[in-house]
């Protein structure tokens, strides 16, 4: 028993090390510092157990074993996804800091949740969604462009309900995001997502908001900010209206907008950039998705498919 908490101990003072670099240097916050905690944390103990006393004996094996264990427990494949990116997030910074010499993640390949990720739209139903507001009402107006907003920059719900007048710039074209963690990104703005908010920012703003200075972008009929229960509504009555069959959030927008830019040859490093992800593996579960995209339309439409 003292073995087992004198490893824990140890494992733990390394853990306490990372997670204050990733809240100090890399600035996420605290919810995912916690989420990292718990993760680690589950990843000490096993260690522990199996009478591995330094981090620096795990190897590969000792890794998958610590995933397989976690999935007899009956552990989501989502959640051992998490477990593994933190931890070869901590081994990628126990090597950088040359605590350790090699990283026995390195050769580990994340599995494959882009099943677990909501459905990607196809082009034409981004389409349909798109075309779905009626352009003759004011609501209409805001809500194209709310949806072209979402399908041209990967926005998450939050960082669009939060967006600001002073972070969007129509004549350069350019939005800019405030993330999780606070983190800063700017976002490229395509023809017909700038022609949609010069539509809505000159037509339909200015009555909604009548005389109150109102900093947000996109406006309830009060005149406040929308909420994300708002616009989760309003994403899924356009899905509808679109008959479209797939279950569609806002969150669908940014994993169509991120896979259609690796289909269409975007480098993963540039789409990184532009989600706001902190760590590019987080973004490679996009090429899960691309990947088995083109298997299924092979399948469908190769003669010996």
């Amino acid at each position: 028993m003292d073995n087992l908490r004198d490893g824990v101990t140890l494992m733990h003072d390394l853990i306490d090390v990372f997670l204050n670099y990733l809240s100090v240097e890399r600035g996420l916050s605290n919810n995912t510092i916690s989420s990292y905690r718990r993760d680690l944390n589950k990843y000490a103990i096993y260690l522990a157990r199996q009478k591995i006393s330094s981090v620096a004996n795990a190897e590969r094996e000792t890794i998958t074993d610590f995933m397989f264990n976690q999935k007899e427990k009956g552990l989501a494949a989502v959640s051992i996804s998490r477990n593994l990116v933190a931890i070869k997030t901590f081994y990628r910074f126990l090597v950088k800091e040359r605590i350790l010499k090699k990283d026995p993640t390195s050769v580990i390949e994340s599995p494959k949740l882009w099943k677990k990720l909501p459905e990607v739209m196809s082009l034409a139903e981004v389409e349909s969604l798109i075309k779905s507001p009626n352009l003759k009402r004011s609501q209409g107006i805001r809500d194209r462009a709310i949806i072209e907003m979402m399908y041209a920059t990967g926005m998450r719900a939050s960082e669009l309900v939060n967006l600001k007048l002073e972070d969007v710039n129509l004549e350069v074209g350019f939005v800019r995001c405030l993330g999780k963690g606070k983190k800063e990104r700017i976002v490229p703005l395509g023809s017909k997502a700038r022609e949609a908010l010069v539509r809505y920012r000159d037509k339909v703003r200015p009555k909604i908001a009548k005389e109150r200075v109102v900093s947000y972008v996109f406006l309830s009929r009060l005149g406040k900010s929308i909420s994300r229960q708002s616009l989760w509504k309003i994403i899924k009555r356009y899905a509808r209206e679109a008959k479209i069959k797939k279950v569609i959030k806002p969150h669908t927008l940014r994993h169509s907008f991120a896979t259609h830019l690796l289909e269409g040859g975007a480098d993963l490093r540039s789409v990184q950039e532009m989600l706001g992800h902190s760590d590019i593996s987080t973004t490679q579960l996009y090429t899960h998705i691309h990947k088995d995209r083109l298997k299924s339309i092979h399948k469908q439409f190769h003669p010996r498919g």
